[in-house]
């Protein structure tokens, strides 16, 4: 099939030659599944649309090339709007939307938190046609009246779930009432949770809803295993991964923005590759370290999965989970990473005894086959090497070496061209095969520490303490808004605080040790009746906690006695049959 033949099937979605144009210069040959479901839903039809597929299954294009094909290009007025979580998605989005535009004249701009406010005013005041933007910034600059949305043609939510985990749901509200009532609004979200179809019901007029479910729920094309491992040898599992696999590009995932810094730091001083990807960088290093992985500079990049979220880097071989995801939705959107577009990729997860319980879970939900994986031994590592370097000699003796043939021929008077090739090879590669550097994994066993010294050695785990906190989603809370209160309160920063996770009725919090007593200290009386807001988790909340795995929507009261120390259980009981009674008694009081 010749590329105008496969082009077809993207003309009989309805798109015009100026699109099909641009698929065409990018090398698109046939549309994804929410490709053809939506587009002629965008084109032929008034309505607006809710899109449920994962990310990298080109969503983007599915609104963008509808959004294009419908802009009034004589107008300078922004005419459509992409709302997205983080500042990389914005640009990522918006960089997609120019690259579908073909020849048309339209502006494209991302406008997002960290930018200058001065260069953005001027495109502003210029005209752009289609923004893709974080909410923050973009409500900055509705309330500084440098932004006017009262002419939109569309309004689109994209990642709508991570946006809603993020605490963003006031600033898209905010936003969209300063839009017109006959705008189209379309939701893009990997998944699609009550408060999803929530916000549609507040949002949108009458709408259609698109889902997917294949690209999320198979993975088809990423071979998926897990490793049970120890956690002091994480990173020579780590190695030998890297070194078995002949070209190695992936992202490593880690929970805590310490973590990548030092994982990042040991392949470095290793000879790899390799950077760092987190929050506590600015806007500028992040746009540079990514910059440097979409360029091959950089083969390794060790991130948190708040600041990959959002990122899409082409053509990866390999995700690692370096520690178990928190839940069955962030591991499908880590491995998702990989197997693109029609190329096969391979994702693994190292799994330590404490996390068993979680990635067993992980496996039941999501559905996916997890093999285990097979560490290559240091003989097989060696021996693919070897390969690799008579691979590259080979394509090197097919090159023209001119310039080095006066000196080889030297060298051939003196020395046997075995010694001579030796020779070479060992000063070239000598390292590389040097066996020493690899060390020993040991097999992993059972956990059978006892059980008195389970809080000790918790607290001592990676200088992490966990905290229970006595609020959670029935008293508004989100995981940003109960950080923001932690860092007003006790003034800690936000890499302090890790593995957030807010249930129905309460919280949990990982900190480090020496800070979990000034954080108790400062929620001292601010609990209901002047009790402890905040609690020191028992050492089994880890386990029980990550994931939080409920029977139903609403756990009952009495489950949180797994979650925090025993000797305050008697008060948390007495508060909870207290307010039971009182919520009885007004009741009664309502029925007379």
């Amino acid at each position: 099939m010749n590329d105008e033949d496969s082009l077809d099937s993207f003309r009989a979605l309805g798109l015009g030659e100026l699109s099909i144009e641009a698929l065409k210069e990018k090398g698109f040959t046939c549309p994804t599944g929410i490709q053809k479901e939506c587009i002629p839903l965008l084109l032929e039809k008034n309505v607006d649309v809710i899109g449920q597929a994962q990310t990298g299954t080109g969503k983007t294009a599915a609104y963008a090339l509808a959004i294009l094909e419908r802009l009034d290009t004589s107008s300078r007025l922004t005419q459509a709007l992409v709302l997205t979580p983080t500042r990389e998605l914005a640009m990522q989005v918006a960089q997609e939307i120019r690259s579908l535009k073909g020849s048309r004249k339209i502006s494209v701009e991302a406008v997002y938190g960290g930018a200058s406010y001065e260069t953005q005013f001027k495109k502003l005041q210029r005209g752009i046609q289609i923004i893709a933007g974080t909410p923050g910034r973009i409500l900055d600059h509705i309330e500084r009246g440098t932004l006017d949305l009262s002419h939109l043609s569309f309004a689109v939510l994209d990642e709508a779930d991570e946006m809603l985990d993020m605490g963003f749901i006031d600033d898209i509200s905010a936003i969209l009432s300063h839009t017109n009532e006959d705008k189209r609004t379309l939701l893009f979200s990997a998944t699609m949770p009550q408060p999803i179809l929530s916000l549609a019901s507040r949002f949108m007029k009458d709408y259609e809803v698109v889902r997917i479910e294949s690209d999320y729920r198979q993975a088809h094309l990423t071979k998926q295993f897990f490793c049970q491992i120890k956690e002091e040898d994480k990173p020579e599992l780590l190695r030998r991964i890297i070194d078995s696999s002949s070209s190695f590009y992936a992202i490593v995932f880690c929970r805590t923005k310490l973590m990548c810094d030092e994982i990042g730091r040991q392949l470095a001083a290793s000879g790899y590759n390799a950077d760092a990807l987190h929050g506590d960088l600015s806007q500028k290093q992040r746009e540079i370290i990514l910059q440097k992985m979409r360029d091959h500079r950089i083969s390794i990049l060790v991130a948190t999965d708040v600041a990959a979220r959002g990122i899409d880097i082409t053509n990866l071989t390999h995700v690692i989970n370096y520690t178990v995801p928190d839940d069955a939705e962030t591991y499908t959107h880590r491995i998702g990473r990989t197997g693109r577009a029609g190329q096969s990729g391979t994702a693994i997860t190292f799994v330590t005894n404490p996390e068993k319980r979680r990635f067993s879970y992980i496996t039941r939900v999501s559905g996916c086959t997890i093999e285990e994986y097979r560490i290559p031994t240091v003989q097989e590592i060696m021996e693919e090497k070897r390969a690799r370097i008579i691979e590259a000699v080979q394509t090197q003796c097919e090159e023209d070496n001119t310039a080095s043939a006066a000196i080889a021929c030297r060298l051939l008077e003196d020395y046997e061209p075995q010694q001579l090739v030796s020779a070479l090879i060992s000063l070239h590669y000598k390292r590389e095969l040097d066996e020493s550097q690899y060390g020993t994994i040991q097999p992993v066993t059972a956990d059978k520490k006892k059980k008195e010294t389970k809080k000790k050695t918790f607290e001592k785990e990676g200088d992490d303490v966990r905290l229970f906190f006595a609020v959670g989603r029935s008293g508004k809370y989100t995981k940003r808004t109960l950080a923001n209160m932690i860092i007003a309160q006790c003034n800690v920063s936000d890499s302090d605080l890790n593995d957030i996770q807010v249930m129905d009725e309460f919280s949990f919090v990982n900190v480090p040790s020496r800070l979990a007593d000034r954080i108790i200290s400062a929620f001292k009386n601010k609990g209901e009746g002047g009790r402890p807001l905040a609690l020191r988790a028992r050492p089994e909340a880890r386990k029980k906690a990550a994931p939080f795995v409920p029977h139903s929507r609403k756990r009952k009261a009495n489950d949180a006695f797994f979650f925090f120390e025993r000797e305050n259980w008697d008060d948390y009981k007495g508060r909870r049959k207290k307010k039971d009674r009182q919520a009885k008694g007004a009741g009664k009081r309502k029925k007379r």
